[in-house]
């Protein structure tokens, strides 16, 4: 008895550690985000290793600044999305997995992309055009349109307002409030006084209640219409 309880013992951490495994994404149950998530990292790594110059006039390129979205609006939108600035990939691949691939494995690759890429662009939208009009009418100089706004942040948190919808009871009032706390942690810990920190931040309240109002309730009702 005591050699065949220690060998159940050793099982035990074994199969703790496959459960936690099928929560990761991966190829097969989740490949919209393991095939983001790789495509983070091969461009975080660019950032990392390639020449300054290069880099800096990619991001450049990429960004969905008001001077961007007027020349050149669809190749910034959909590059601008495929950048980490601050280089945290390991965070964002953690975020990835707890936000984006639940949703993928209950609506699949193809609707968790249009809930992430919808919010992306509606958040940047919304964000950018006020600040053109305004440069326009002299209201804001001409160097508001050009500073570097890049990331998946409007993405994510569009893919986490429609995943907080969909959860009940308490858990959906937890996870309202940590969306929202979220928010204001990240504004808080960027440059609150600055011009851009206000437009990121409002492009983030955007997208999480974009999520959260207009696809929450679309995605709760065809998960409903699924389990007649």
């Amino acid at each position: 008895m005591p050699g065949s309880l220690s060998g159940l013992d050793g099982c035990f951490p074994r199969r703790a550690g496959r459960a936690w495994l099928r929560y990761l994404p991966s190829p097969r149950s989740t490949p919209f985000t393991f095939s983001y998530l790789v495509l983070l990292l091969c461009t975080t790594l660019v950032l990392r290793f390639a020449d300054p110059v290069l880099t800096a006039k990619l991001l450049q390129l990429s960004s969905t600044d008001a001077h961007n979205l007027w020349r050149r609006p669809l190749t910034s939108l959909l590059t601008s999305a495929i950048w980490i600035e601050d280089g945290g990939w390991i965070a964002y691949a953690a975020i990835f997995a707890l936000a984006i691939a639940p949703l993928e494995r209950r609506f699949g690759p193809g609707r968790t992309a249009l809930v992430f890429f919808s919010g992306h662009i509606v958040a940047t939208l919304a964000t950018e055009l006020p600040v053109m009009a305004l440069i326009n009418t002299a209201v804001l100089p001409n160097s508001a349109g050009r500073w570097l706004d890049i990331g998946v942040s409007y993405g994510f948190l569009t893919t986490a307002g429609a995943l907080a919808c969909l959860a009940r009871g308490q858990a959906r009032i937890v996870a309202l409030v940590a969306l929202e706390l979220f928010i204001v942690l990240v504004y808080v810990v960027d440059d609150p006084g600055s011009l851009d920190s206000v437009i990121t931040m409002l492009g983030h309240v955007v997208a999480a209640h974009f999520g959260l109002l207009c696809w929450g309730p679309k995605l709760r009702a065809d998960q409903a219409k699924q389990a007649v």
